[in-house]
């Protein structure tokens, strides 16, 4: 990934910051140096670096648990096959806490300012990489975390069920707080556009996002409250169509620029998967030429249409007697966009919700609305007659909303893996290449410098969770 200004400029913060212990009368001030933020100061920082690390993270980790794509040749291992090394999950712990502290800063900066929108965007990132952080490992250091000024070194572990807990309470008082009356005024933000009316829309739609993912938890009450917040758009306003979706534009334009320094290695030794594009088939959408390039024969010019190879296959690549689809290389050149939560994913949460019974609102119309969506976002049209095949056609069943929302979720973060945690939707293929017993990791293990630096509050975890493994269920999967 390519070094950005805004990184760069972070880092030049922290080390400011934290040079500066002397008396400020006994020394000049560089007038070229920042000794205080603004609320604004961070949050372009914030957005453009978790955004391109979780655009990153879903080609690199989602793709291959959620067989998408896969590396070929691969003779063996891979995550593609299951085979998920302890420290699958460091650059993710790592990453959500080093953007968590500036998260804070943020928020402490919009508190001191007295401006609510800041400080209510500043809840409703938090709640965002919070979520993505538990979600990716059970119970996480909250509570004490991002407490290193006061000595906590060493920060206890909150439970799965404190940390939603929190984030869901910090969204309902993030949403009391945004002033569409009131103007930003720290600067252009490079998501909204200061766009109040969108931020409020991207923390409720948040969330939706959240309340369905411990829907399984009876204790959350979580369809009750979906539903509360469906019936009161005017309280609880949602994306309502994909020009309001929080999808960060990619400019390629200096400090905006792609994850990948080269296109190149997008499609290097890749592969797309089977499952992923024979649905698509089935279906006849119209994505995948945006997705993928077609499979040829071995003379490398001969086109077949889109054909995968199975993800976690068994044996050589010798086995194949055809030349797989790739990856489109044009979806990691600027400009490009990087997914953070969109409309299409908002009307399928309300397909399920309905098709539940939970809202009584039409099911299809909110399937047929999402993956309408989900074509847009991506620039694609929806073909008359998409919806009369009947591969393609709302069924009634859940597990119809899941084969949409796989396809809504392509290239958001880790989105795909969680939801399918969450149902066991869509059904994967098993392969006979696949380790870990065939079955999808759950969950990263936690990193080894944490296990051996807060040992004391990493084993209490840990005994509560059940163990410390890729297939240690988190607390709202079944």
């Amino acid at each position: 990934m390519k070094k950005s200004f805004y990184i760069l400029l972070m880092m030049v913060l922290v080390q400011g910051f934290q040079a500066c212990t002397g008396d400020f009368e006994e020394i000049n001030t560089d007038p070229n140096r920042i000794d205080k933020i603004s609320p604004g100061t961070l949050l372009n920082p914030i957005i453009y670096s978790v955004a391109s690390y979780n655009t990153d993270r879903a080609d690199a980790w989602t793709f291959n648990i959620m067989q998408v794509g896969l590396p070929f040749p691969s003779a063996s291992g891979g995550y593609h096959r299951y085979d998920i090394s302890e420290s699958a999950g460091n650059g993710t712990w790592n990453t959500y806490y080093r953007w968590l502290i500036n998260i804070k800063e943020m928020r402490e900066a919009a508190i001191a300012s007295e401006d609510p929108n800041y400080e209510a965007i500043a809840m409703t990132l938090n709640a965002w990489v919070y979520s993505q952080l538990t979600d990716s490992f059970g119970d996480v250091p909250m509570e004490e975390a991002s407490r290193a000024e006061e000595g906590i070194l060493r920060p206890a572990f909150n439970t799965q069920e404190e940390v939603y807990t929190q984030i869901l309470a910090d969204l309902e008082t993030a949403n009391g707080l945004y002033d569409l009356e009131r103007d930003m005024v720290y600067g252009d933000d490079i998501l909204f556009h200061n766009d109040v009316a969108k931020w409020q829309k991207f923390c409720n739609s948040l969330r939706l996002r959240l309340l369905l993912r411990v829907s399984n938890r009876a204790e959350m009450n979580a369809y009750t409250k979906m539903a509360e917040m469906v019936a009161n758009p005017e309280t609880y306003p949602v994306f309502e169509n994909t020009a309001e979706s929080a999808i960060l534009q990619i400019t390629g334009v200096t400090p905006n620029l792609s994850p990948w320094g080269r296109s190149i290695d997008f499609t290097t030794f890749r592969a797309m998967g089977e499952f992923f594009l024979e649905n698509l088939n089935e279906m006849d959408d119209p994505r995948r030429s945006k997705f993928a390039t077609q499979a040829r024969e071995t003379d490398g010019v001969t086109t077949i249409g889109y054909k995968g190879i199975p993800s976690g296959y068994a044996g050589s690549e010798n086995q194949f007697d055809f030349i797989p689809s790739n990856h489109n290389r044009a979806l990691v050149e600027a400009p490009m966009i990087s997914l953070i939560l969109t409309y299409a994913e908002v009307e399928l949460i309300k397909s399920e919700l309905a098709q539940k019974g939970y809202i009584t609102s039409d099911a299809a119309v909110h399937y047929e609305n999402g993956v309408t969506a989900a074509m847009e976002q991506w620039g694609v049209e929806t073909p008359s007659g998409y919806f009369d095949n009947p591969a393609a056609a709302y069924d009634g069943s859940l597990e119809r909303i899941m084969l949409q929302k796989y396809y809504a979720l392509y290239f958001n973060d880790y989105q795909q893996w969680f939801e399918y945690r969450r149902t066991g939707l869509p059904i994967l293929p098993k392969n006979e290449g696949m380790l870990n017993d065939q079955q999808v990791p759950v969950r990263f293990m936690y990193p080894v410098d944490v296990q051996i630096n807060n040992k004391e509050n990493y084993d209490a975890a840990v005994a509560r969770m059940g163990s410390d493994d890729i297939n240690t269920k988190v607390w709202w999967e079944n």
